[in-house]
């Protein structure tokens, strides 16, 4: 029955689409889901900021901290306060400011350097240019000069303008005044009009506008009278002129006095607005029983100009002169500097060897006589440089000469010698030391002649280098080594100071161990018996090797020539071993072949110091040297951290470091 009743049941009408409606859903369902990917996304890198947050904050020092939580509080409080125009406006000029302020610091940090060039150039054309100190100097001299002149002159013309100026205006206020009185004495008048018209026409026939000195007037009556003022006339004054221009000393003196006259300078107002120089000169006069100030204003404005365009055409004639001085002086110095910088550049190119340089002689004036004179000792030294050049090559030539020549037979003398030396037992004790006597006489005699070969061969420049790299430490120990025998016949240690136990360097083996056995025979032979160190060291560019003796020393005059051929600080030359006076200098040419120093140091009483210093590669350039030279009195000899391999301090042997590079443990 019920699902018959439905069935009868009338049907109920379905609801109306509504499409927008449907749209909206399905626009907010979308960017429901847009959202919920959105946060997912965000929700790690949210995340991730806070950790990055959080570890800068823990690794941040206290400073830093302080900074951040200092900006986030302020950027906190301001999150929602409006913002003020004020405010606003306060913000952007700040930021202009702080803009204009870089602008100006970036503009004076481009300038500066520029200023310091241009200082820098001044500096040094003043120090080396003859001409241009002598210029500037006159120039500035000159301007100073017409400054004095020019201020005293313009102070003469208007202390002259003014007195005429003022002259005139006394002469015609005292005629004026006088001309008013009569006038008014004169008045037959009793009435107002005719009284007002009377002081007019006077008054304004004092006025003169068109005047070289325009003239304007103030007329005024005396405060406290006795007698009652003149009730029709009080005070009368040229157009734009008042009382207030009239100075109160002036007014003050005028009326405390009789019939006096008096003047003071003012600035004078004009109708343009502007402020002319002006004299006020006043009197007394009387009307009516009234007595009245008449002050005559002179505007001076016309002499003002006059002044003005003499002190421009002061200023403009002196710039002129001044200029005109500057080229005057550029020009007669330039006639006589221009000689000297060409004999200080041909004196130059004859210092440098080129002797047949001259100066170029023109007229018959000093400048001429003094080139002539230049050119002639010029020629005098070329003669005399060719004649000594000539001589000396003569020498060299004949040293050599005789050193071969003297070969052959010293070679004869030396054989028969070292029979006669060889047999001397058998000889009886007189023959015997003269067989003796004869043969160190000959080696000695052969070591001579064998130091001139060498000389001859370093000055006919035949030397050659025979460079390869060689273990210097090795080199010294065997001279060292060979010296013994001379160490032990003179009663001296030789202590050698080292903590490299290798050093390698490209030079002529033979070459340096004459050196290093030169220096160390000179050592032990003027050591007095006492130690003889020997200290090497290295730096990355450079190797030194110090031989410091302890014995008698040498003055610094000793030390500057000792490396001259055939000298000896021994003058009696009463040493044992003392040789032919050449090893040094051969020395000082083996060192030079090698580009390296050969430098001596001594102090009487205290013992020497030779300093060789040699680069480790062939065509390096030595700056500094790993050993010193001056020692003090602790024998400081090599200077600490001066390159990568070990050093030495003091006078006993070190154990090698860890950290040399090919060092024995």
């Amino acid at each position: 029955m019920d699902s018959e009743e439905q069935r009868s049941a009338p049907a109920q009408p379905e609801p109306p689409h509504d499409d927008g409606a449907l749209e909206r859903a399905r626009a907010f369902a979308a960017l429901t889901r847009r959202a919920r990917a959105v946060r997912e996304q965000a929700v790690p890198a949210i995340r991730r900021a806070r950790a990055w947050a959080v570890a800068d904050w823990n690794s941040a020092r206290l400073p830093a901290r302080l900074r951040l939580a200092r900006l986030l509080v302020r950027r906190w409080s301001r999150r929602d306060r409006p913002r003020h125009p004020a405010r606003l406006l306060a913000t952007r000029v700040r930021s202009l400011a702080v803009r204009a302020a870089r602008a100006v610091v970036s503009w004076a940090a481009g300038i500066i350097p520029g200023i310091a060039s241009a200082r820098g150039g001044f500096v040094r054309r003043w120090r080396r240019s003859l001409q241009f100190r002598t210029v500037l100097v006159t120039l500035m001299l000159t301007f100073v000069s017409f400054l004095a002149v020019g201020a005293y002159l313009s102070n003469q013309i208007a202390n002259n303008l003014f007195q005429e100026r003022l002259t005139q205006a006394e002469l015609q206020t005292r005629q004026a005044v006088e001309q008013v009185q009569e006038t008014f004495d004169g008045a037959q008048v009793t009435d107002q009009q005719g009284v007002l018209k009377l002081v007019n026409d006077t008054l304004d026939q004092l006025e003169a506008r068109e005047s070289v000195s325009p003239r304007q007037y103030v007329f005024l009556a005396v405060p406290n009278q006795d007698q009652p003022r003149n009730r029709w006339v009080d005070s009368r004054a040229s157009y734009l002129r008042t009382e207030n221009d009239i100075p109160a000393s002036l007014r003050e003196s005028v009326q405390n006095s009789q019939q006096e006259q008096f003047w003071q300078s003012i600035p004078l107002t004009t109708a343009t607005n502007e402020e002319h120089p002006a004299i006020a000169v006043g009197n007394k006069v009387s009307f009516g029983g009234t007595v009245y100030e008449l002050y005559l204003l002179y505007d001076i404005q016309t002499a003002q100009q006059t002044l003005d365009d003499m002190q421009n055409v002061l200023w403009f004639g002196g710039i002129f002169l001044l200029l005109l001085i500057g080229a005057i002086v550029w020009i007669v110095t330039r006639s006589v500097v221009s000689p000297v910088s060409h004999a200080a550049a041909v004196s130059e190119k004859l210092a440098s060897g080129q002797l047949e340089e001259r100066m170029a002689v023109e007229g018959e004036d000093e400048v001429a006589r003094l080139g002539a004179a230049f050119n002639h000792m010029a020629a005098n030294l070329q003669d005399q440089i060719t004649a000594l050049a000539t001589l000396s090559h003569m020498q060299q030539r004949f040293v050599s000469d005789v050193s071969h020549e003297l070969r052959t037979p010293l070679t004869t003398v030396r054989m028969a010698a070292e029979v006669l030396y060889d047999a001397r037992d058998e000889f009886n004790p007189v023959t015997k030391r003269s067989a003796e006597l004869l043969y160190n006489q000959v080696e000695r005699f052969q070591a001579l002649l064998n130091d001139l070969l060498e000389i001859s061969r370093f000055d006919a420049g035949a030397a050659m280098l025979d460079s390869e790299a060689q273990d210097i430490v090795a080199i010294v120990g065997n001279v060292i080594e060979s010296a013994a025998p001379v160490a032990a016949d003179c009663g001296s240690e030789v202590r050698f100071f080292t903590r490299s136990p290798s050093i390698i360097v490209e030079m002529d083996a033979r070459r340096i161990e004459r050196v290093l056995r030169n220096l160390l025979l000179n050592a032990l032979e003027h050591g007095e018996g006492r130690p003889v160190d020997v200290f090497a060291a290295a730096n990355a560019d450079a190797v030194g090797i110090a031989v410091r003796d302890h014995g008698i020393g040498m003055t610094p005059a000793e030390a500057a020539r000792v490396f001259d051929r055939f000298w000896r600080a021994d003058p009696a030359r009463a040493r044992k071993t003392g040789g032919s006076g050449l090893g040094l200098s051969i020395a000082t040419e083996d060192v030079k072949l090698h580009n390296g120093w050969l430098q001596a140091w001594g102090r009487p009483g205290e013992g020497s110091c030779f300093r060789l210093t040699l680069p480790l590669r062939r065509d390096a350039q030595i700056t500094d040297s790993p050993v010193a030279l001056e020692m003090p009195a602790a024998d400081v000899a090599l200077l600490e951290g001066q390159g990568t391999r070990g050093v030495v301090v003091g006078t006993h042997a070190l154990p090698p470091s860890a950290g040399d590079p090919g060092e024995e443990p």
